[in-house]
């Protein structure tokens, strides 16, 4: 196994994590269950730990599809970009869990499983986005027609249909 393929495997964990970690929070904030909020908070501080891992892994990743002709080296670069944004905002919210953690012990203040909640939302969306440009990279269908390099075949019709 390369580094390329534990980044494949890694990436996964973080972004359904977090999904289930919304889903787990949401229903404790309704239900006003401690003990969901601790275990959606446990996700989270998971997430966290599994996106260190992963971005440790994106240069090895990043080594790998250096010089294939079918690779975008744009959408390289902005995945790595998005990349760090969502390991801080990852991360940051299992340092905001771990606290919650260990307020739980009293029980956890209904504003801060709230904010926590909230914050969760926000970064999904930046680990989806980052995951959705990682995706890019060896996935053209789900590239933007406007993102898709469109093969130079000289005939400007044709390339310009592309676009």
């Amino acid at each position: 196994m390369t580094g390329a393929h534990l980044h494949l495997l890694l990436t996964h964990i973080p972004v359904v994590g977090l999904v289930f970690g919304v889903l787990v929070l949401g229903y404790a904030w309704f239900r006003k269950s401690d003990e969901a909020t601790r275990i959606g908070m446990g996700i989270f501080v998971l997430s966290g730990l599994a996106a260190v891992a992963v971005y440790l892994t994106g240069e090895a990743a990043e080594e790998a599809v250096e010089g294939l002709a079918d690779v975008s080296h744009a959408l390289v670069e902005q995945h790595e970009e998005a990349a760090l944004a969502a390991l801080i905002a990852t991360v940051a919210l299992g340092a905001v869990s771990l606290l919650g953690l260990w307020l739980s012990r009293k029980g956890v203040p209904r504003w801060f499983s709230s904010a926590t909640l909230v914050l969760a939302l926000v970064v999904s969306g930046i680990v989806g986005w980052t995951a959705n440009l990682g995706g890019q990279i060896n996935h053209p269908e789900i590239r933007s027609t406007t993102m898709a390099a469109a093969p130079d075949t000289g005939d400007d019709a044709a390339n310009l249909e592309l676009h």
